[in-house]
């Protein structure tokens, strides 16, 4: 009881045929999915001009400017005057933000710019939103100053025609990169952010690609139809909204959406191997990518600004995603439906296969249990690859799989899934039959687009539908008796939808997540082997040539039930009687081939130098209270420049407190420096309080306790104060952790709610940009840039004190 659905005369050059088509349907979808041709400054002035906004970003990004920075004060003061001399009531927001995470509460004096520009007769706030800081190690030409750039580019665009009937609110927030401090600092203490509205958001994590919409507050409909109809390149899917909304990852979307906002998100990805390092710069900023930021931007905020936004609200999400060029959208209530119509489908088929005696049930739960091999599989052997990768170059674990030429190693991880994929279909094909891990395979595709319809219904549809038409093709080409083209054509349906959608997925994935979690890709990419395992059979002889016993009954199938001697089987009778080691032997051997030698191309390509450089932490820190200094790496395996400064593992001669994780140290030369102070105010029943200061030149402090804490606040006198709850432990250091970037020179109080504990151990950190101020010291070669660890690049002075008792 073993066969084809269907069968279909000439087989191989159906099957190529059907290959070429997925292969066309892929290629199509990532260029459909491309970004926009940059536009120069002699463009139409209505329209958004990359160029244009390019010689804006040349003014404020070519350097570094984290919170607090003399670089970060002077894109404040450029970005603040192009707005005035735009037209806009320009005000700068200057509070302290917070945030907590697990044992660690993070401050910042933030400077938030503010511009306005009010409506003909408004019915609500557009809120456009970018950070114009940047991460210590690079100048965010991209993060997130293209964003920046491109609002003042559309606001210079919208002063060109009738004014807006909403009122336009531009927020350049500072602190992002620390913890969304400015937008926190922002729904807190500005009149604005309380106000709520439709938040416009932008980011970037890379410096190319096109710029996709990834995130949404919940009941969208009416945003994503927004989008959908004023912008004329829209990119993105509700499968991305799913997916943010399930990670840990902030931007300012978060806070100003759970202060009332509601709103999109925006973002381009790719290139993300240069993500906050010293590559993220205007050289290396796509400016395709500057244009679709933009473009979208602007045509958003001429639709919104125009629009009633009393009758953007919805009580529903909507399903969304391109399909060769073309952005289809459905409603939250068909998401069921059609996820149950998958299900359905996919028993009809096996139906149809039971009662043509092409299948048994117990076939067929076999065949479905077993499909959970190449998934799993796959995503092993693409998290071994890595591992593999690490050992072989350790400096890949420092870039956290974002590498700077992943294409090869992608293509060996598609190989691999290939491979898990057709030697799972080709080991069971005789034993339980085609049509069986046909549906088996489906009913995999249809239970994921049923779970998703219930925990995530903006990504079913990526199970569903291939599920859906997968089903429904094969059906009609077993029932049909049309030609064999028609059959072949409509058993194409499932796999060329899942063209459309899977592929693209994974490149997503790949591009956002890097290789250190591409097993998730891997496994997008073996569901979509799945859906294409009918096509293995126009290259494959009749299994029914040879019959088995049914695992049911263990007896051999009614003759009746033998379809015709299949040709293949006449000219390769060694073929047909042993198709495990004649065909799936050779086909492992090229796989492997073909993944080594990608590998080994992957190496070649993705070598360190100018152009891609290797990430490398180095960090000076000496106690103030000894004198005694060192040079402090966490890599793995330092490059040869930075073992100039360490030698060997030795952490005792840190400061207490400092260490963090397995580090690499040496002798440094001590400097002159007078260091962090930190003054008890008071103390008493569980409460702390402390006046900080970080020493002369030093941007930040932080304070390390040995002790839980509850609660932190910190207070910067006129410009407010923050207070947070902080709950958990810091791994791999001292329990508690506390940061203040941007620290004034007067310093800052900090008062924290502690466990009561008779003596008390903190050591304060104060923290200087920059590596130049230590005598002997060698910059970086060109093919090495600071790694992403937060005190990589910085001159750190620390002090330790041991509280007891009262104060």
């Amino acid at each position: 009881m073993i066969g084809k659905l269907f069968d279909v005369p000439r087989r191989l050059p159906a099957g190529l045929a059907a290959l070429l088509t997925l292969m066309a349907v892929i290629m199509l979808s990532a260029m459909a999915d491309s970004t926009m041709q940059p536009l120069p400054a002699t463009a139409p002035s209505a329209q958004f001009s990359a160029e244009r906004a390019l010689a804006h970003l040349k003014e404020f990004a070519a350097e570094p400017r984290p919170i607090g920075s003399p670089a970060s004060g002077r894109a404040r003061d450029y970005v603040a005057g192009q707005l005035r001399a735009a037209g806009l009531q320009v005000e700068i927001q200057r509070s302290v933000g917070g945030r907590s995470a697990a044992g660690l509460a993070t401050f910042g004096q933030v400077d938030n710019i503010v511009g306005r520009l009010r409506g003909t007769g408004s019915t609500g706030t557009v809120l456009i939103a970018a950070h114009y800081d940047s991460a210590a190690m690079g100048p965010g030409a991209s993060d997130d100053g293209a964003a920046v750039a491109a609002m003042i580019e559309t606001v210079r665009a919208l002063r060109t025609g009738p004014g807006m009937r909403n009122d336009i609110v531009l927020l350049m927030s500072d602190g992002e990169e620390d913890g969304v401090l400015g937008a926190e600092a922002f729904v807190r203490d500005h009149p604005l952010g309380k106000a709520g509205g439709v938040l416009l958001n932008w980011e970037a994590r890379g410096v190319s690609g096109p710029s996709l919409m990834f995130e949404t507050t919940a009941g969208n409909s009416r945003l994503v139809e927004t989008f959908v109809h004023a912008v004329p390149a829209p990119r993105g899917h509700s499968a991305m909204v799913e997916v943010y909304r399930l990670l840990s990852n902030n931007t300012d979307f978060t806070p100003l959406t759970k202060a009332g906002f509601t709103g999109m998100n925006f973002a381009y990805i790719q290139r993300s191997s240069l993500y906050h390092t010293a590559g993220d710069s205007i050289a290396n900023l796509n400016r395709g990518s500057l244009q679709h930021h933009g473009t979208n931007m602007l045509a958003l905020t001429r639709a919104l600004g125009n629009a009633d936004l009393r009758t953007l609200t919805s009580d529903q999400d909507v399903t969304y995603f391109r399909a060769l060029g073309t952005m289809i959208t459905y409603p939250a209530r068909l998401v069921w439906p059609l996820a149950v119509l998958a299900l359905l489908a996919v028993a009809g088929l096996a139906l149809l296969g039971r009662l043509r005696r092409l299948l048994s049930l117990p076939r067929l739960i076999m065949a479905a249990v077993s499909a959970v091999v190449p998934l799993v599989l796959s995503a092993a052997l693409a998290q071994g690859l890595w591992e593999l990768l690490v050992a072989w170059r350790p400096a890949y674990d420092l870039m956290g799989g974002l590498l700077h030429r992943p294409r090869p190693y992608q293509a060996a991880i598609a190989v691999l899934c290939a491979l898990a994929v057709l030697g799972w279909y080709l080991v069971l094909r005789r034993r339980l039959g085609p049509a069986a891990l046909t549906v088996g395979a489906l009913t995999w595709l249809a239970g994921l687009g049923v779970l998703c319809a219930q925990v995530a219904p903006g990504a079913s549809f990526l199970f569903a539908l291939p599920a859906l038409l997968g089903s429904l093709g094969c059906l009609a080409a077993a029932l049909s008796r049309g030609p064999a083209w028609a059959r072949a054509a409509a058993a194409m349906l499932g796999p060329v939808t899942a063209a459309m959608l899977l592929p693209s997925l994974a490149g997503d994935v790949f591009d956002g997540m890097g290789l250190a979690l591409g097993g998730v890709s891997a496994l997008i990419l073996a569901l979509f082997g799945l859906t294409v395992v009918p096509i293995a059979e126009l290259f494959l002889p009749d299994p029914a040539t040879r019959r088995l016993p049914d695992p049911a009954t263990q007896r051999l199938p009614d003759p009746a039930a033998r379809l015709l001697p299949d040709p293949a089987a006449r000219l390769l009778p060694d073929l047909a009687i042993r198709p495990k080691r004649a065909v799936l032997l050779p086909v492992s051997l090229v796989a492997l081939l073909l993944t080594t030698g990608l590998v080994a191309t992957g190496l070649a390509a993705d070598d360190f130098d100018a152009g891609q450089p290797q990430r490398t932490h180095l960090a000076y820190v000496m106690d103030a209270d000894t004198r005694t200094a060192h040079w402090v790496s966490a890599d793995t395996d330092p490059p040869q420049w930075t073992k100039q400064y360490v030698s060997g593992h030795d952490t005792s001669g840190l400061p207490v407190g400092y260490a963090r994780g397995t580090l690499w140290t040496g002798p440094a030369p001590a400097i002159a420096a007078d260091g962090p102070r930190a003054t008890v105010l008071a103390r008493r029943e569980g409460t702390l309080k402390l006046q900080v200061t970080a020493g002369k030149g030093a941007r930040s402090v932080t304070l390390r306790l040995d002790q839980p804490i509850i609660r932190a606040t910190a207070s910067a006198g006129r410009f407010g104060s923050a207070s947070v709850p902080v709950t958990g432990t810091r791994a791999g250091t001292w329990p508690s952790e506390i940061r203040f970037r941007g620290i004034p020179a007067q310093g800052v109080q900090i008062t924290l709610r502690i466990q009561e504990a008779d003596r008390i151990r903190l050591t304060v950190i104060g923290e200087t940009d920059g590596l130049t101020a230590v005598p002997g010291f060698i910059p970086r070669p060109p093919h090495l840039v600071a790694a992403t660890r937060e005190d990589g690049g910085l001159i750190a002075v620390t002090r330790g004190y041991t509280l007891a008792g009262d104060a």
